[in-house]
């Protein structure tokens, strides 16, 4: 029945052998390339624009990716989405302005440039200057823009890269000079001493949110070391047992954690001799075998006895410096299902470890923890026995080291998942550094609250996913020890008892009395700028850092248009909050989150209205797409082979548009082309080879009627077809402003479908003029089916923008004067988006026809298994269904007859005449996902049930 219902009828014509190659044949890639040119002849895109100047604004934020490599799939699926709805708000009536933007800006540039000239390190890029680093960096930052451009325009989106936006712009970066001073000027912006992801690799800190964008396994050392106790009567040579992944941190332990509540258990390993304390439940990790152990429990011990036991330190290096430390302290994060119950503490790589630490009052912010690792993950000579090595290859040599002394018990290897630097996809590490942040705690209620006026797609993406991340969210920490970014504008005194935010470039010179030119504000060209302290603190210097690229994107509202330095009256309403973003599900970590911040600490909104969320495109080995691995095919080729029309539709019929993750195949594209595009093109490739033949036949053209009502129309088929369009624009109007791709693009196809498989092929006699109506019915089928193509390209025209487009330039000559209601009829994307037209609405119509199609696709199928050929004439058919149906059938039997073959055909509801049984077949693997346990209920229940019940 499938195959049979999905069979197409795609004419040809034998009438007229000259027919116009260019308008009966195609190829899509080459068309495309033509259709490109003919929208720059035209300047298609800003005639769009111009239509609907002055009109509601309908306001769109692009989201820049990093320029440092060139657009793949992940940035075809964006920016596919990123047309789509612009494109149908502009035809929609409303003014959308499409700019492109860059991140030209972090981590991605500075990590290229290091690799191209082998340098890491501050003293590196010192010993260069921070001038030639820069322009380094700005100098290879739009190397690929002219790739990206290609690659956008040829994919069909339009936006304007003239007049782009770029984060390394000072009028970009004095914005969010302008963002960062509003929040210190709130108190929203402090300096603290905090444990943060670091990569060694790029020789700088992290933010939370980025150390979580590459979590991964990985394997480390795990070992449990002996502490013994000193001098503490009642202890013996008792020794405390703590576990670590991270031997490089040993080096600098300053204490061991208790929780004060927790049963310790002093042990005595009978074999050896030494005792031991542990929890109970940790014993299992010094025996290979516990049942077998011989050790015997000599006490117990409640935690907080043992707070302030001095202990022997591994390592020397510290002992003088603090010489008070070296002892137990309480921590309540301590855990009993972890490890022994007692934590190795090396405040200075661990926020848990430093936190308890304060709170015992051995450390504060004049007393920092030893810190004897530099930013490239060295040992600095704090630690002469591993000085130069790098933390993570240094486990071996500690590991050796502690063998000789007895206090290394237990070495084994654990697998676990760790974070990874999300650019070099080196392990990251956590070190103590002193930060400026923005608070954000204070900010989660509010944010949660104006989370819930907005739209997301997929919903659930928003209600767990993102809610979660902002639920738990930590103050943002917004600066980087880094070079090519916008410099944090901060001057300070030398004790940073004087801190002066600077908010603008006029401001900057004001205070500093400065004269010269400030048409750049990088780091090489604000770093020597000073202001006088007025409170006698002397000359006020910038701080070293420059912000987070992220804290950059965040702030592109309002720094894409210099905001507020231009564009004041016109930004809230018109420019603020956007109506529509949309990215990967990777942002909501990302650029989601920052923005959120933002427009919530600014302005107390969110600063967008509708999110769409794609998922995860990945090779189809189901692995991620690699370069190396060369496991997907090159996208540019895939746009010259098949179309952009096809790679457009592949994607946003898939799941990838509801947040899933999908496996990329360049079947699915072809499949399109064969599926959609092909029998879309055969529709119209019929219907001009149809006014054709009309004109040979009568000697005129044909001109359709532009506009008619329902109630003209005698023909139960076209009448359906047109009842069918206008449902699909009333979903398409519903779905649409719902921002529900997934939902919109099978319903386009389901209208495609009914026009080829059921309109022109139950028609053809018709619109060929052969079916002995007369030549009014040859016009109103041909009228029918221009109004249909019409229709359908309008509707499709965000979706697959070339052909629609060709389509529609083939259309104009059959289209009269019903095109000049049009202000530019020139392009199908300079329409109006078509309205529904509730005279052709006709549900008793759509009723009948769909009980019709039903029976002929049962008819298919009954033929199909009895392995009958459809060219075989058969004596009857016989139909059994309730009265409705049989009432609606009848009145259409003869498109029944003709189409499934049949001579006769017997309508009746009499089922036992015919011995009808009911039974149920179920999906089981499908159902039992949904009613798991249940299901085995409805598994048993199913023999019982009655006919009557079936039904």
């Amino acid at each position: 029945m499938q195959g049979e219902a999905r069979r197409r009828y795609i004419p040809q014509s034998t009438t007229n052998r000259t027919l116009s190659l260019a308008k009966t044949s195609i190829d899509f890639p080459k068309t495309e390339e033509d259709t490109l040119r003919y929208w720059r002849e035209i300047e298609a895109f800003h005639t769009q624009l111009r239509l609907t100047e002055g009109r509601e604004h309908f306001t769109f934020y692009d989201g820049p990716p990093f320029a440092t490599g060139l657009p793949h799939y992940g940035h075809l699926l964006a920016s596919t989405i990123k047309d789509i709805i612009p494109r149908y708000w502009s035809m929609e009536g409303y003014y959308v302005i499409r700019r492109f933007g860059w991140g030209t800006h972090g981590l991605p540039i500075e990590y290229e440039i290091d690799k191209r000239l082998g340098i890491s390190g501050r003293d590196a890029v010192m010993q260069m200057g921070t001038e030639r680093y820069n322009a380094e960096c700005k100098a290879i930052v739009m190397r690929y823009s002219s790739e990206w451009r290609r690659t956008i325009e040829r994919l069909g989106r339009w936006v304007d890269f003239d007049n782009d936006y770029k984060s390394m712009d000072v009028t970009f970066m004095e914005s969010c000079w302008w963002v960062f001073k509003q929040l210190f000027d709130k108190d929203q912006v402090y300096r603290a001493y905090q444990i943060m992801p670091f990569s060694t690799a790029l020789c700088t800190l992290l933010s939370h949110m980025e150390s979580k964008q590459n979590e991964k396994l990985t394997q480390d050392p795990a070992v449990l070391v002996a502490f013994p106790v000193l001098g503490q009567e009642g202890y013996g040579n008792a020794s405390l047992i703590i576990y670590t992944t991270t031997p490089w941190t040993l080096p600098s332990n300053l204490f061991i954690a208790v929780h004060s509540q927790f049963e310790y258990v002093e042990i005595l390993d009978e074999k050896s001799g030494k005792h031991y304390i542990l929890l109970e439940s940790g014993i299992s990790m010094l025996y290979k075998d516990p049942k077998k152990a011989k050790y015997k429990v000599i006490t117990r011990i409640i935690g907080k006895d043992m707070i302030g036991l001095k202990y022997e330190p591994l390592f020397p290096y510290f002992i003088d410096k603090f010489s008070d430390c070296f002892q137990v302290i309480g921590a309540d994060y301590v855990e009993a299902g972890e490890g022994t119950g007692l934590v190795h503490q090396a405040p200075a790589f661990g926020q848990e470890d430093y936190d308890a630490a304060v709170s015992a009052g051995f450390i504060s912010p004049e007393r920092l923890p030893p810190c004897p690792v530099d930013d490239k993950g060295l040992f600095t000579s704090e630690v002469p026995d591993y000085v130069g090595q790098h933390v993570k290859s240094v486990d071996k040599a500690i590991l050796r080291d502690l063998r000789h002394t007895g206090r290394l018990l237990v070495e084994s290897q654990v697998s676990h998942v760790d974070k990874f630097c999300w650019r070099s996809d080196t392990q990251l590490i956590r070190k103590a550094v002193s930060s400026w942040f923005i608070r954000v705690t204070d900010s989660i209620p509010d944010m949660l609250r104006n989370l819930e006026s907005t739209t997301w797609v997929p919903q659930t993406v928003k209600d767990k996913r993102f809610a979660n991340w902002i639920s738990n969210a930590h103050d943002w920490n917004v600066s980087r020890k880094r070079y090519w970014g916008t410099p944090i504008p901060l001057w300070v005194s030398e004790d940073y008892e004087k801190v002066v935010c600077v908010g603008s470039i006029d401001e900057l010179k004001e205070l500093s009395g400065y004269t010269g030119p400030l048409e750049d504000i990088h780091r090489d060209k604000v770093d020597g700028i000073t202001i006088p302290s007025k409170q006698g603190k002397g000359l006020l210097q910038r701080v070293d850092e420059i912000f987070d690229c992220w804290f950059e994107l965040g702030s592109m509202p309002y720094a894409s248009c210099h905001f507020p330095f231009e564009n004041a009256d016109q930004f809230q309403g018109s420019r603020f909050p956007a109506d529509f973003i949309a990215e990967g599900l990777d942002q909501t970590r990302g650029w989601f989150y920052t923005l959120s911040v933002l427009g919530n600490k600014l302005f107390q909104v969110s600063p967008f209205r509708n999110c769409v969320v794609n998922g995860i495109i990945l090779a189809e080995d189901g692995k991620k797409m690699s370069k190396s691995l060369k496991n997907y095919p090159d996208p540019n080729a895939i746009l010259n082979l098949y179309g952009s029309d096809a790679l457009r539709l592949y994607l946003t019929s898939s799941p990838v548009v509801r947040a899933e993750s999908i496996r990329f195949k360049e079947s699915g594209v072809k499949d399109i082309v064969s599926r959609v595009l092909l029998p879309l093109w055969n529709s119209y490739r019929f219907f001009f080879e149809q006014v054709t033949l009309y004109k040979k036949t009568t000697g005129s053209e044909f001109v359709a009627q532009f506009l008619f009502a329902g109630d003209g129309l005698s023909n139960v088929m076209d009448r359906s077809i047109l009842a069918d369009c206008q449902s699909l624009l009333r979903f398409m109007d519903q779905e649409m402003r719902r921002y529900r791709l997934f939902a919109v693009v099978p319903r386009l196809l389901q209208v495609i479908d009914n026009l080829t498989i059921w309109y022109i092929r139950f028609n053809r006699k018709r619109l060929k003029g052969v079916a002995g109506l007369g030549i009014e019915d040859t016009k109103a089928a041909l009228n029918t089916l221009l109004q249909v193509l019409f229709t359908i390209v309008r509707a499709m025209a965000p979706f697959t923008p070339f052909l629609t487009e060709h389509i529609y330039g083939l259309l104009k000559p059959y289209l009269g004067d019903g095109l000049a209601q049009f202000q530019d009829s020139r392009s199908v994307h300079s329409l109006p988006f078509p309205t529904v037209q509730e005279s052709l609405f006709d549900e008793v119509i759509e009723r009948k026809v769909s009980a019709m199609q039903k029976v002929v696709q049962l008819a298919r199928t009954a033929r199909e298994r009895g392995n009958i050929s459809l060219k075989t004439p058969l004596l009857s058919l016989v139909v059994i269904a309730d009265t409705q149906r049989i009432s609606d059938v009848q009145s259409l039997q003869s498109y029944v007859k003709e189409e499934i073959n049949i001579r006769d055909i017997n309508l009746t509801s009499d089922e036992e005449r015919y011995n009808i049984l009911l039974e149920a077949r179920v999906d089981w693997p499908t159902l039992g996902k949904k009613l798991k346990k249940d299901a085995q209920v409805v598994r048993k229940a199913l023999p019982s049930l009655t006919q009557e019940q079936l039904k």
